[in-house]
């Protein structure tokens, strides 16, 4: 009787381990998925690219002006360097 319940118990456990590891984890069933959502839900027009017509109401100084703008924030600004001055008292003897 002992050796028959301890099989039963050694089969439930064998069972449920195996149950276990045949179903996917819930990352493996979501993967990608938050990805995808993100790239849905940034796309404003998804039928922009195929709109070919110039785009209008932004006047030439004005777009150039950005431009410049957009360029300049680029370039790399010379690094200030600071320096300290530390004066300990004099050298001389009265």
């Amino acid at each position: 009787m002992r050796k028959y319940m301890l099989f039963i118990g050694v089969i439930a456990a064998f069972s449920l381990t195996i149950g276990c590891a045949w179903q996917q984890s819930r990352v493996e069933m979501d993967y990608g998925t938050s990805h995808q959502l993100q790239i849905y839900n940034q796309t404003l027009n998804p039928e922009a690219a195929k709109n070919q017509a110039p785009v209008t109401g932004l006047n030439g100084s004005a777009a150039q002006n950005a431009v410049d703008k957009y360029q300049k924030g680029f370039e790399k600004e010379s690094p200030t360097s600071t320096t300290y001055q530390i004066n300990m008292g004099s050298m001389g003897g009265k």
